[in-house]
């Protein structure tokens, strides 16, 4: 009776024997579970890292410029020549018109530079009645008063404050006098100044200026 009780446990002791072999087991999945976490994190954590990586790989490649962007703005600086930015303007209408009529156009586009004294739309308008229309029609005469507002260099205007005169790429020179700080060109006012081109500047005068007979 004794050897039989001994050789097989209580069922006190398999219920103790259970109980430490279901905790092994919690154990072993509450480590399972924990290395299952952590190998999550780590995913996660590489895949935002890749994306951040992807993303700012992307950035830098739509911000850097190309070759071809370059190349295509320095060709719109390159043909910002004085008639382009007359014609932007859109207050140089008759002197564009006249310029073209007296084939001026393709030298003032040209190297230069040129520094034009620029007569606006309301300038021309100042003119006797007829006059404008008789000029585009008296080719000679038209690119002799032309060719009176331009003089060769790039002539801004802190250096026109300190000139009396200036020779015109007609020949003939203009007067130069400041007046209360405004600038006078003969019996013109400069209303704006230093008006850039890539072959030289404008300065816009109230009238047609005119050479002497």
């Amino acid at each position: 009776m004794w050897h039989k009780t001994c050789a097989t446990p209580s069922s006190r002791y398999r219920r103790y024997l259970l109980k430490l072999k279901g905790g092994e087991k919690m154990k072993q999945s509450t480590v399972l579970l924990l290395v299952g976490g952590v190998g999550l994190l780590v995913i996660g954590a590489v895949a935002v890292m890749s994306m951040q990586g992807d993303s700012t790989m992307v950035k830098t490649e739509e911000t850097k410029p190309t070759a071809t962007a370059m190349a295509t703005d320095q060709k719109v600086k390159a043909s910002n020549t004085i008639v382009d930015v007359a014609v932007e303007a859109g207050t140089f209408k008759t002197l564009i018109a006249a310029v073209n009529a007296a084939g001026l156009a393709e030298t003032l586009s040209g190297t230069g530079p040129f520094t034009v004294f620029a007569p606006t739309d309301a300038a021309f308008a100042k003119l006797p009645a007829g006059t404008v229309d008789a000029l585009l029609k008296d080719k000679a005469k038209l690119t002799q008063i032309l060719t009176y507002h331009v003089v060769s260099g790039n002539v801004m205007a802190k250096d026109v404050m300190g000139m009396t005169s200036a020779k015109t790429v007609e020949g003939s020179m203009v007067a130069i006098k400041v007046v209360n700080g405004t600038v006078m060109i003969n019996d013109a006012t400069v209303t704006a100044t230093d008006i850039n081109a890539s072959n030289g500047v404008i300065h816009v005068i109230d009238t047609v200026l005119l050479p002497k007979e």
